[in-house]
């Protein structure tokens, strides 16, 4: 984040506990990453401003600016080419769902391939995340991303059925079993059925 983004960030924080208005009990350095928190500390429209640019073309090869950093790029890149190497979902989906519990996303990349998916190799892994087909997969990402309508304007931006909507993203984030089984068009499984599509997690 810009400083001088960061500043106006501050007057309106200090603003907003004059009037009275919501209290932001999040240090700056966490305001733009997640809506919720740019939000809570009455700053999304900075931090829309401050939206880095995600790709550039240079000598053919593209190059990566991610919200938070190389390491999340060389993540993506990564979860791009599980995707890719394995196609299903029901493959690839554990493995992703193990790394980004982990501390250290990268770390628990190959261990997480080796529980998961033990007969692939992480070296087939690796050679698409260095070589041209990881960064032709992130490029196609980068693509999709831009095509969304209406455009994205920060992350997580989250679509039902193509839609979003501020009260999509909310329920969402805070009862997503409730919003897919209301949601979803196909024929819902018996477990939308339990108390009336209450979720069985206690936690969800």
């Amino acid at each position: 984040m810009r400083v001088e983004a960061v500043l106006s960030c501050v007057l309106l924080w200090g603003l907003g506990e004059v009037v009275g208005g919501p209290v932001c009990r999040y240090p700056p350095t966490q305001w733009c990453s997640t809506y919720q928190i740019a939000s809570a500390c009455q700053v999304v429209h900075h931090c829309l401003e401050t939206k880095q640019l995600k790709e550039r073309n240079e000598s053919g090869k593209w190059i990566f600016n991610c919200q938070h950093g190389q390491e999340e790029c060389t993540g993506n890149m990564i979860e791009a080419c599980l995707m890719h190497t394995l196609q299903n979902v029901k493959r690839f989906f554990p493995i992703i769902f193990c790394m980004e519990s982990a501390p250290d996303v990268i770390s628990a990349a190959q261990l997480c391939l080796k529980v998961y998916e033990p007969t692939v190799d992480w070296t087939e892994i690796e050679k698409c995340v260095n070589g041209n087909l990881g960064n032709k997969l992130m490029h196609q990402n980068a693509e999709r991303t831009e095509a969304l309508n209406p455009p994205h304007k920060y992350v997580p931006w989250i679509l039902v059925n193509g839609v979003h909507s501020k009260e999509l993203q909310t329920q969402a984030m805070t009862s997503l079993f409730n919003l897919v089984c209301n949601t979803y068009k196909g024929k819902k499984p018996p477990v939308c059925g339990l108390s009336e599509g209450r979720s069985p997690f206690p936690d969800a």
